[in-house]
């Protein structure tokens, strides 16, 4: 069954036209491709920025060939509230458009190998003749300056050299990488922080400046005190799994049924609490239980002790007792829980938006909610070049010109 098609809870958002974002009266012009570009202007879109992507011909951001049945479901999600200019970036056109879109843009984002922007000639001094208030965000990923900054850089690669996927696994196991994007998904969080602040300077200046967002530097930046933690041990940490080297206990739990729950006690009455309901209060006596440092040092007694009271009852049993003692607890979902839990559905997590293609879509609510000038949905991810026309005409083009790009195919 297609997706569109199942009972849906979430709301249904209708596209408004009305833009009361704060970021409205922003132009962004994003040639960036995949994933940490397109968070980054998502975030900028969602709270009404003008955000014009520049699509490569003939098959646009490389986002949209990442599918699930057949549909583009990542363009779909992170291109909302976004325009589309259908580009060829070898026509002799291109530098005389991007020229003219520079001018009114107030935000340029790029995430070619760096170098590249300056062969296609684009350097920051060239910018900076055509509009010296631009902001330009770069992002690789392993910045512009440094050893591998000519190197090609996947979020893989960072979260492989970073030290996040040595630190993540089983004990005695393997490393792992993430599932999902993170280390692009983290950047663009960054990115788009770093142009608001990039903006509120330029209040003061009048100049606009270069931001150099490296995935690794954003990706180690996520890991704790890792630096300091091998300076004072001598020694990478282990892998643990699912539980902590800060706190304990921490860790997920499967329950008589087959469910699992998870439980962080990270504080010295979280722990006591816990204990208490479990019926194991004598560990708060205990001078190897009773302080964090010993109940790190004793994890493996703190976990099977937990692990055995969970695993003698069912999930709606467990849960109930946990949470009517106020002990850190939740159930571990996957999104085929989320679709039937309350407080999703109340807080608005995901909304469904119109789609031409499945008839409306769920989406991911901008985040985070602001009470006056909140983010809207205001359309859908754009297909290829759907704005061209509309884009060029305003950069300044006249109707005639913009008839010769089409005729020679610089654009769609």
């Amino acid at each position: 069954m297609n997706n569109s098609t199942k009972k849906s809870n979430w709301k249904y958002s209708n596209f408004i036209t009305k833009n009361v974002g704060p970021l409205k009266g922003i132009r962004v012009l994003d040639l960036s491709r995949v994933v940490a570009g397109n968070m980054t202007s998502l975030q900028l879109a969602d709270f009404g920025a003008e955000v014009i992507k520049v699509e490569p011909l003939p098959d646009g951001d490389p986002l949209r060939t990442w599918k699930q049945g057949g549909e583009s479901t990542f363009w779909k999600v992170y291109s909302r509230n976004k325009k589309s200019i259908g580009l060829d970036f070898r026509s002799p056109d291109f530098t005389e458009i991007i020229s003219h879109l520079i001018v009114n843009s107030d935000v340029m984002i790029e995430n070619f190998r760096p170098g590249t922007l300056e062969k296609m000639g684009f350097g920051f001094d060239i910018l900076k003749q055509i509009n010296s208030k631009l902001i330009l965000l770069r992002i690789s990923g392993f910045g512009q300056t440094g050893t591998y900054k000519s190197r090609p850089g996947f979020g893989t690669l960072v979260e492989s050299m970073s030290g996040f996927a040595h630190k993540n696994g089983e004990l005695n196991g393997g490393p792992l990488l993430p599932p999902l994007a993170l280390a692009d998904m983290i950047s663009g969080l960054y990115g788009s922080n770093a142009i608001l602040m990039a903006l509120r300077a330029r209040d003061a200046s009048g100049e606009g400046q270069i931001i150099d967002l490296a995935l690794l530097d954003a990706m180690v930046s996520v890991l704790g005190p890792e630096a300091l933690d091998y300076k004072l041990v001598g020694k990478p940490k282990e892998r643990i799994g699912n539980q902590s080297s800060t706190s304990a206990p921490r860790n997920v739990y499967e329950t008589k049924d087959g469910y699992f729950l998870s439980i962080s006690a990270s504080t010295p009455k979280m722990a006591a609490r816990l204990f208490d309901t479990i019926g194991h209060g004598e560990m708060n006596e205990d001078r190897r239980f009773n302080t964090n440092e010993g109940r790190l040092k004793h994890r493996d007694i703190v976990d099977q002790t937990v692990a055995k009271w969970i695993a003698k009852r069912n999930k709606n049993e467990a849960l109930k007792a946990l949470v009517e003692a106020d002990v850190t607890v939740a159930p571990l979902y996957s999104i085929a829980d989320i679709t039937s839990d309350p407080h999703f559905v109340e807080r608005e997590i995901y909304s469904e938006i119109p789609d031409d293609d499945l008839g409306k879509i769920p989406v991911h609510k901008p985040v985070p909610d602001l009470s006056d000038t909140p983010a809207t949905f205001r359309n859908a991810a754009p297909k290829i070049g759907q704005d061209t026309t509309e884009i060029l005409l305003a950069a300044g083009f006249e109707e005639k010109r913009i008839h010769q790009f089409f005729e020679r195919k610089s654009i769609k």
